[in-house]
């Protein structure tokens, strides 16, 4: 399957390109050992602000409806500078307009206050702020569109243990027809905050397809059926079992034997090698 990609409108070519990563720093190292863990980690791939590395932001919600957006750039002293802030105050009662305030934190920022709105919304999407009071949603680098029948699923980034880790809100785009522009929508609590950073995903994403699922229970044989694969497979994986210098203990058979399926599913889809035709048979007998 091919799935075409196309970059963030305001900074084209800005940020980092989406990418797939089974590891999470968080996660203790014998987690490596987990393969079903690492496989729930890689599901998609990683997706990232639209951020050079020298730039960085940090977003928060002050309650009351007011969120603030601080733009950073880094110095040449490796120190991090903020430049500006944007304060944005949601209308009572959700009428009336949104109140925006720039406020410039270095003396010659060289950018006008239109022109810092304007690169803060190129990280965040005010329209859909405050669906539910502390909802945020932050804009990506890159925007994805799928082949026919396919969808794309935006989620936080899987099995990321640091806390506090804000709720995100999970959707499902058809991105075959409808070009949309990728966003991750968190909740945060008021005080609460989300950095965003060059090297930092700002979400995942994976592609789903739009065909209907029919349940319906096994069949006595085929119960019987699972239950000798069942069988086998923790035999098998008993007599593959393994330490490590840590005294972990562990059985590679799942990955093993995971790699196997995929080596020969990869097999069956390579295109077969046939042997080009000779040259035609002479008609003279020899």
């Amino acid at each position: 399957m091919e799935v075409r990609l196309f970059p963030n409108a305001a900074r084209p070519g800005v940020g980092m390109k989406p990418r797939r990563e089974s590891s999470r720093p968080q996660l203790p190292q014998h987690s490596r050992h987990c393969p079903v863990l690492e496989a729930g980690s890689a599901l998609g791939y990683l997706v990232y602000p639209p951020l050079k590395p020298n730039e960085s932001f940090h977003l928060e919600y002050q309650g009351d409806g007011r969120y603030r957006i601080v733009y950073f750039v880094r110095a040449k002293t490796g120190q991090w500078q903020p430049v500006f802030a944007l304060t944005l105050a949601m209308p009572v009662g959700s009428v009336g307009m949104m109140k925006e305030d720039v406020q410039f934190m270095v003396q010659d920022a060289g950018v006008s206050e239109a022109d810092a709105i304007k690169l803060a919304k190129t990280f965040i999407i005010p329209e859909d702020f405050h669906t539910p009071p502390g909802a945020v949603a932050l804009r990506a680098a890159t925007n994805f569109q799928t082949p026919e029948g396919w969808d794309t699923v935006y989620v936080p980034v899987f099995n990321m243990v640091d806390r506090p880790v804000a709720p995100m809100l999970v959707v499902r785009v058809e991105t075959d027809w409808y070009a949309h522009s990728s966003e991750f929508r968190y909740v945060l609590e008021p005080g609460e905050g989300i950095p965003g950073s060059h090297n930092m995903p700002v979400g995942q994403v994976f592609f789903v397809p739009r065909e209907e699922v029919t349940l319906r229970d096994c069949t006595t044989a085929e119960m019987e059926a699972i239950r000798q694969s069942q069988s086998r497979f923790q035999e098998q994986k008993e007599e593959h079992k393994q330490t490590t210098p840590f005294g972990l203990t562990y059985s590679p058979h799942y990955a093993r034997t995971s790699s196997a399926v995929r080596a020969r599913e990869a097999s069956s889809r390579r295109p077969s090698r046939q042997t080009p035709p000779g040259p035609p048979a002479s008609s003279e007998s020899e």
